[in-house]
C-alpha cells in the first residue's frame, strides 16, 4: 500500500520499456491482415405489430429478407439436414430476429434449461452476437433454447465473455413437425449503441447438440467463434434506432428476517433502495445506486483449496456486472492478476459490508471505452466507512489494436490508503496468414500504499497466443513485484516472475477413425515461477498424451503433470497437517471422463493421484445430473473427496452439493441448493424462488439456512446456526 501520489510518468520503467517493442510487434502483425468484405444483411422496416409467440406468421416476416446459416463444425460448408434461416425486422425502438430451425427428427430436440442463464450445453439453441459500437471487439450475446429459456452476456473480446449480465429483452419459441422457431425481441432502450450508425456487427449461430453440429452466418470455419466480433457480418438498417430519454429507474423493496443462533440475536427489517440509469449520450450511461442490496444473488459454490494461495470467486452481483466488460485489462491474465476485482467492494473478511451509495459511468465515446465506478461503503465488521474508486479508459483502432489505462483508489479495510495505475495494449486479428487468429498483448502496472512497503511495487507482462482449431499455441511472461498491492484487485502470487508456454495439436481424424472420434488433443503446457532474484519457487509441466472427444460427445482424458514446489514457510494444508519448508518434486496423474451433455442422464469423474509433498494424495471428483428434455425438472449432484497420506499426518475431507431446479412456467422457477463441507462439518441450504411477470419486474423469495455439527460428530448432530428469509420486489421504469 502506498501513500505518495504518482503521475502516469511514474509507472514502472520496465513496463515502459516493454510497450515500445510491443508496439512494433503489433504494427508488424497488423501487416499480415488481409482485407475481406464481410457478409451483409439488410434489416427490413417493421410495418405492423409482432405477437411474440415464436411463430413467424405476421406479414412483415414474409416480406423480410432471409439469410441462411452454414455449417461451421464439424464440416465447414458441408451439407446439413438442419437448415436454418433468420430474418431481422427493425423500427425505431426495437429489433426483432426470427429464426426458423428445420429438424428431421423434432422429437429429439432438447431444452433441459428452464432457469435463466442456466447450463445449456446439451440444449438445441440459437444465439446472436451484436457489436453495437462497430469496434469489432465488444458487444452483447443473446441466446434462447428450444423451450424459450433466455441467456445473455457481455462480450469483452474474442476470448472474453461473461453470462452474468441480465438485459431486458424477450423471446418466444414454438415447435412443430418440421422443427422449431424463435422470435427474439430486443428493445433499443436495453442496449448501448452508437446512434446513427448505419450498420452493426452481427453473427448468428445454431447448435444441434445430439450431432454436435454448429452453424454460423458469418465466417463459418473451425477457427471462428460467435463472440469473435472481428469475424461478424454486418446488419444494415440500424441508423434510425433511438434510445428515448435514456432514463431507467430500478427501485426495490424488501423485508428480511435473520435469526443468528450463535449471537443469540434475531431481527426483522424492511428496506428500500435501487438504481437510476441515464444515458448522458447515446453511447455513455451514468448510474446511481442507493442502499444497494444483492439478496437475489446466487450463493457461491464451495471450493477446495490445497494450495497456499487465495481462491478466486466470480462476481455475480448485477450492479457490478453491468458494463464489466469495459474493465477488461491485458490479455489472458484471468485469475493471475486483476487490477480491479469488484468483489472487493461490499465484502470484507468474509462478511457483507453495506453499500450506502455508488456512481457509475460506462459506455463509449467514439473509439474510446469508458468505465468509472465510485462507491461509498458503510461501517461493518471492523471496517469503517470508506470510498472505493476504479476507472478504465481504452481506445480501439479499426486495425484491432486496443490501448488502455486503469486507475483504482481505496482499500476495503477503510483504514489504509492504496492506489494502482496500469496501462495495456492488446492486438487481435482473425486474418493472420489469411484466416487464422492471433493475439498479442502487454501491460504494466504500479501500486502505491500508505504506509509505503519496501520492495518492488511494479508489475508487467507480455503474451502471444495463436488460438486456432488445429494448433493452439501460447507464450507469455509476467513479473509481479513483492510490494505490488492491488487492494481493489486480485493478485495471488506477488513477488514472482512467471513464465508460461506450450501448445496443443488438435487433429480431426479422417478415414475409419472419423466414424467414432471427433477430435484428438495432444497438449504440453509448461509453467515456471521464480522469485524476483530468479530462484525457482515452482514449476509444472501439464501434459495430455491422451485426450479424445468422440462423435457422440463423450470424452476421456489422461494427464501426467510433474511439478516442483519450494516452501519458504510452513504450510498448513489441512487442520493439524503442516508441511515444513523445503524442496518438493513429485508427479501427479489424472484420469477423466464425461458423457455427452445432450443425454437425459449425464455424468463424469476426475481422479488426480500420485505423489504429493513427500506423501500421497487422491483427489476424486464426480457429478451426476438428470433432467427432463423439456426442462421442467433438473437435478445435479456433485461430490469431491480429498485423501492425503503425508509424513506430517493424514487428512480426509469431502465437499458435496445437491441442486434441484423446478420450472412451473417460463416465468416462475424454484431452485434448491444444499452444500456440505466436512472440514468444518457445515451444511448450507439456499432456496430461491423467482417470478418474472414481465422483463424488468421480479419477485424473489430467498431462504438461507446454515447448520454446523461439533467436530467429530455426524450429520445427525447438525445444529441450526443461521436462518434468514428475504422477500424482495424489484421493478423497472423506462422512458
Amino acid at each position: 500500500m502506498i501513500r505518495n501520489r504518482a503521475g502516469a510518468g511514474q509507472i514502472a520503467p520496465p513496463g515502459a520499456q516493454l510497450l515500445a517493442p510491443l508496439a512494433t510487434m503489433l504494427l508488424a502483425a497488423g501487416g499480415v491482415a488481409m482485407a475481406a468484405e464481410p457478409i451483409h444483411l439488410a434489416a427490413s422496416p417493421l410495418d405492423g405489430a409482432i405477437a411474440l409467440d415464436g411463430r413467424l406468421d405476421e406479414p412483415a416476416w414474409g416480406s423480410a429478407t432471409a439469410a441462411e446459416l452454414t455449417q461451421a463444425s464439424p464440416e465447414p460448408g458441408g451439407a446439413t439436414p438442419y437448415r436454418t434461416t433468420f430474418r431481422v425486422l427493425v423500427d425505431r425502438e426495437r429489433i426483432y430476429v426470427g429464426v426458423v430451425c428445420s429438424d428431421p427428427e423434432p422429437s429429439r430436440i432438447t431444452g433441459f434449461a428452464r432457469i435463466r442463464d442456466g447450463f445449456m450445453e446439451g440444449d438445441d439453441r440459437v444465439a446472436l452476437a451484436l457489436d453495437t459500437f462497430g469496434d469489432g471487439r465488444t458487444g452483447y450475446l443473446f441466446q434462447v433454447n428450444a423451450v424459450g429459456t433466455l441467456a445473455d452476456g457481455l462480450i469483452a473480446g474474442a476470448g472474453s465473455f461473461s453470462y452474468d449480465w441480465d438485459g431486458l429483452w424477450n423471446a418466444a419459441v414454438t415447435r412443430d413437425e418440421s422443427g422449431w422457431s424463435a422470435e427474439i425481441e430486443l428493445p433499443s432502450r436495453s442496449l448501448q449503441f452508437s446512434t446513427g450508425l448505419a450498420s452493426w456487427g452481427m453473427n448468428v449461430t445454431r447448435i444441434v447438440p445430439r450431432d454436435r453440429v454448429e452453424l454460423l452466418w458469418a465466417s463459418p470455419t473451425l477457427d471462428s467463434a460467435l463472440i469473435d466480433l472481428a469475424r461478424a457480418g454486418r446488419l444494415e438498417g440500424t441508423e434510425d434506432l433511438v434510445q428515448g430519454w435514456g432514463l431507467s429507474a430500478v427501485p426495490y423493496a424488501l423485508a428480511r428476517y435473520v435469526d443468528d443462533r450463535e449471537r443469540e440475536s434475531g431481527a426483522t427489517t424492511a428496506d428500500i433502495g435501487g438504481e437510476i440509469y441515464y444515458n448522458l449520450t447515446p453511447q455513455l450511461q451514468g448510474a446511481l445506486t442507493v442502499n444497494t442490496d444483492f439478496a437475489e444473488t446466487e450463493v457461491d459454490e464451495l471450493q477446495s483449496n490445497l494450495t497456499r494461495f487465495p481462491l478466486f470467486f466470480p462476481e455475480k452481483r448485477g450492479f457490478f456486472l453491468e458494463g464489466s466488460n469495459l474493465f477488461d485489462f491485458g490479455l489472458g491474465l484471468e485469475e493471475g492478476f486483476l487490477p480491479f476485482y469488484s468483489r472487493r467492494i461490499g465484502l470484507f473478511a468474509g462478511s457483507t459490508v453495506p453499500i450506502d451509495a455508488g456512481l457509475k459511468l460506462q459506455g463509449r465515446a467514439g473509439r474510446f471505452g469508458v468505465a468509472l465506478l465510485d462507491v461509498r461503503t458503510g461501517d461493518s465488521n471492523g471496517a469503517p466507512s470508506t470510498n472505493l474508486f476504479a476507472s478504465r479508459l481504452s481506445w480501439e483502432s479499426s486495425a484491432g489494436l486496443r490501448l488502455g489505462g486503469i486507475v483504482t483508489d481505496g482499500d476495503p479495510d477503510g483504514i489504509s490508503s492504496s492506489r494502482l495505475f496500469g496501462i495495456d495494449a492488446v492486438y487481435r486479428t482473425a486474418k493472420f496468414h489469411g484466416d487464422k487468429n492471433l493475439e498479442i498483448g502487454g501491460w504494466a502496472a504500479k501500486s502505491q500504499s500508505d504506509p509505503s512497503p519496501e520492495g518492488n511495487s511494479h508489475g508487467y507482462g507480455v503474451r502471444v497466443a495463436y488460438p486456432n482449431d488445429l494448433w493452439e499455441l501460447e507464450l507469455g511472461f509476467e513479473e509481479y513485484g513483492d510490494a505490488l498491492d492491488p487492494a481493489l484487485g486480485f493478485l495471488p502470487r506477488p513477488g514472482t516472475r512467471q513464465y508460461h508456454a506450450g501448445g496443443a495439436y488438435q487433429p480431426r481424424p479422417a478415414g475409419a477413425l472419423k466414424k467414432e472420434v471427433r477430435q484428438l488433443y495432444f497438449e504440453l503446457f509448461p509453467r515456471l515461477v521464480t522469485d524476483l532474484q530468479g530462484r525457482t519457487e515452482s514449476w509444472r509441466i501439464f501434459t495430455a498424451p491422451l485426450n479424445v472427444s468422440l462423435q457422440s460427445g463423450d470424452r476421456f482424458e489422461a494427464n501426467w503433470m510433474p511439478q516442483f514446489e519450494r516452501l519458504e514457510q510452513p504450510f498448513e494444508i489441512a487442520p493439524g497437517v503442516v508441511i515444513p519448508p523445503g524442496d518438493y518434486e513429485f508427479s501427479r496423474y489424472r484420469l477423466e471422463a464425461g458423457t455427452a451433455e445432450h443425454r437425459t442422464v449425464v455424468g463424469g469423474f476426475s481422479w488426480w493421484f500420485g505423489d504429493f509433498f513427500g506423501g500421497q494424495l487422491d483427489e476424486l471428483e464426480s457429478y451426476l445430473a438428470w433432467g427432463d428434455r423439456l426442462g421442467w425438472v433438473a437435478i445435479v449432484a456433485k461430490w469431491q473427496r480429498f485423501l492425503g497420506d503425508l509424513p506430517q499426518g493424514d487428512f480426509d475431507f469431502t465437499l458435496g452439493s445437491l441442486r434441484l431446479d423446478l420450472a412451473f412456467s417460463r416465468t416462475i422457477t424454484l431452485s434448491l441448493l444444499a452444500q456440505h463441507d466436512s472440514t468444518d462439518n457445515s451444511l448450507g441450504t439456499n432456496v430461491r424462488f423467482r417470478w418474472t411477470p414481465r422483463p424488468g419486474t421480479d419477485l424473489f423469495l430467498v431462504w438461507n439456512r446454515g447448520y454446523v455439527a461439533p467436530p467429530g460428530e455426524s450429520l445427525r448432530d447438525l445444529r441450526l446456526r443461521l436462518d434468514g428469509v428475504t422477500a424482495k420486489l424489484r421493478w423497472t421504469f423506462r422512458r
